[in-house]
């Protein structure tokens, strides 16, 4: 793919192609996108430093034996509004018909808005295949508060939603009802015992001011104990040039202007939620809390749908194509 475009996705509404033109290449290697107001800092190429126990990315992992406790409504730091996750579909209840019949997808909200309360289990090291790392992390925030896992939770509860009604199946990681995590290996291990057709993790990123976007972290050939992603590499690239392409064209949103060279796309083999992966997976790092710019869009719940939707359509797409 060259630099600063996405492919021409289809999208399949009904059943029927629709071909979507997400983006045009201008002079210089400059990207420049559909929908986008192109008004990104400058590059500085660094990531801000966060927390101890609160690194820009760690990935995800597997279900929790016990059964779902009642979950008391959360107070969001930064507008003081109260929550409670959306309640599940009773056992009972008829699935939704739709063009995502048979499908399982799989959304892990990044972190846990409890993980500071548990330092030590959280930190704790544990197995990626290529090597070790924590269990979990905090995640980060915006100034004013709002934090990385409640975002990542919201946002997971649209896409959710939005999946339903089309048919699929889907499981999230963890739904607020946890005290801390789960670890990095559980998170990938429900996605494989899901025998998910994709799974997608939902992030927002903590670097410097000025760097702004988001972009897509798509896993990278590693082998190593339990890691092999040697079958997950291809179909986990489709996927993830899909959601790139359908978020920038539902949000309005930029590519990256500090990871990806402008493709908004980011491939690691360092997250133990990738390499340790059995099916289709991606993150997603939808924008930056700590620029001023991008805090704004990621703390407004009108932003968040168009978010949800366009890693949904994203998501779709790649399961009807």
């Amino acid at each position: 793919m060259s630099k600063g475009s996405f492919p021409r996705v289809p999208r399949r509404l009904g059943g029927t192609p629709l071909a979507v033109g997400l983006a045009v290449l201008v002079p210089a290697g400059l990207a420049g996108w559909l929908l986008w107001d192109g008004d990104g800092g400058s590059d500085d190429g660094a990531k801000r430093p966060v927390a101890a126990s609160s690194s820009t990315r760690s990935s995800p992992s597997a279900p929790h034996p016990k059964p779902k406790p009642t979950v008391e409504p959360t107070r969001s730091p930064a507008t003081g509004a109260t929550h409670s996750p959306a309640a599940e579909p009773s056992p009972g209840a008829p699935a939704a018909t739709g063009p995502l019949s048979g499908k399982t997808v799989v959304v892990d909200p990044g972190h846990n808005i409890r993980n500071s309360r548990h330092t030590a289990e959280i930190n704790r090291s544990v197995d990626i295949g290529t090597g070790r790392k924590e269990c979990d992390t905090t995640g980060t925030s915006t100034d004013a508060g709002y934090a990385e896992a409640e975002f990542s939770l919201d946002v997971a509860h649209r896409i959710r939603d939005i999946l339903r009604k089309q048919g699929a199946k889907v499981t999230l990681t963890h739904d607020g009802d946890r005290e801390w995590g789960p670890c990095v290996t559980e998170r990938a291990e429900i996605g494989n015992k899901a025998r998910a057709d994709a799974a997608v993790s939902v992030h927002a990123d903590g670097s410097a001011v000025g760097n702004r976007g988001f972009h897509v972290i798509l896993p990278a050939q590693v082998k190593g104990g339990a890691a092999d992603t040697s079958r997950i590499v291809g179909p986990s690239k489709a996927l993830g040039e899909r959601i790139a392409g359908y978020f920038v064209r539902d949000t309005g949103s930029g590519p990256s202007n500090y990871i990806g060279g402008g493709t908004g796309l980011d491939t690691r083999g360092d997250l133990g939620g990738l390499n340790l992966s059995t099916v289709p997976k991606v993150f997603i790092e939808c924008g930056n809390m700590r620029d001023p710019q991008d805090a704004g869009h990621l703390t407004d719940a009108d932003w968040r749908e168009k978010a949800a939707q366009g890693i949904a359509d994203g998501i779709a797409d790649f399961l009807g194509g």
